[in-house]
């Protein structure tokens, strides 16, 4: 029972800072004290009582675009983690029950593994029609996909050969139930540790975007944004480019901690009840 607590309180620990962040993030634009393109001091002012951490070069207050800015990145980065790892976990199954199937997927995933990321999310962005946020979605789903489902296969291979799914292609089940019920309950640590990691990847992925200004645009409201805007000024108001860098690093390395947590709690209860 004390270890349990210890570990019950470490998980605790490592989740609080990046759920007040997403709550945040959530309910920051209900927070915010000024508009997000309103001036309110000189432009890169210091952090004073009328705002509170400064103004960006503009002279809009940092604090309301820091809690307008993450909502569309966390709720961007959440859906590139669950679409990459629910495709990754369906195409990686199938890859192991169908070899020949497997190859084909291998041979079509190394391709695009190859292609280097910030190029290819370069090229998908930018021949998307319009550009903007979504463009950069679609580019990290397709880039991160192909190495989501190695990592989903090579987990899944040892038990393929397992005596209860030989028994079950024996008695001629589907492969999608096969893959339902036989194989991914044994891949429950993998899946969340594969979510945790296509979440802060995707964290990174769209703030890189953002940084270069391939995925949203100026007056928008976004870390990533905000660190590029401001980055002439970081001498004048460091609040500027500190706050939102600290944002973005605190939400990537609370969940990455939180889902190895997860995972490795998933994969002892699957061996203890095995």
């Amino acid at each position: 029972m004390p270890g349990r607590t210890r570990t019950r309180s470490r998980t605790l620990l490592r989740v609080v800072p990046g759920l007040l962040l997403v709550i945040l993030a959530l309910t920051g634009p209900w927070l915010a004290a000024h508009p997000i393109d309103t001036p309110v001091t000189a432009p890169y002012a210091a952090a004073g009582d009328g705002a509170l951490l400064g103004g960006d070069q503009l002279g809009r207050d940092v604090l309301s675009r820091l809690l307008h800015g993450g909502t569309a990145l966390i709720a961007g980065a959440l859906f590139i983690a669950f679409v990459v790892t629910a495709l990754a976990t369906v195409v990686g199954c199938a890859a192991v029950l169908r070899p020949a199937l497997g190859r084909a997927i291998e041979r079509t995933a190394d391709v695009f593994i190859l292609l280097p990321p910030v190029l290819g999310i370069m090229l998908i962005a930018l021949a998307w029609p319009g550009g903007g946020r979504w463009a950069v979605i679609a580019a990290a789903v397709v880039l991160g996909t192909p190495y989501a489902i190695r990592i989903v296969a090579s987990a899944a291979a040892p038990l393929a050969s397992a005596g209860y799914v030989e028994a079950a292609t024996a008695r001629g089940e589907r492969t999608a139930y096969i893959a339902l019920r036989e194989l991914l309950p044994n891949l429950r640590g993998t899946v969340l540790a594969l979510f945790g990691l296509r979440f802060v990847e995707a964290v990174y992925v769209i703030s890189m975007a953002g940084f270069l200004q391939i995925g949203p645009q100026p007056p928008a409201a976004d870390w990533a944004l905000m660190i590029r805007e401001n980055a002439p000024g970081i001498l004048l108001n460091p609040w500027a480019v500190l706050a939102p860098s600290l944002a973005i690093a605190v939400l990537a390395i609370s969940f990455n901690l939180v889902s190895a947590s997860l995972a490795s709690r998933s994969a002892l209860k699957a061996v203890t009840t095995s």
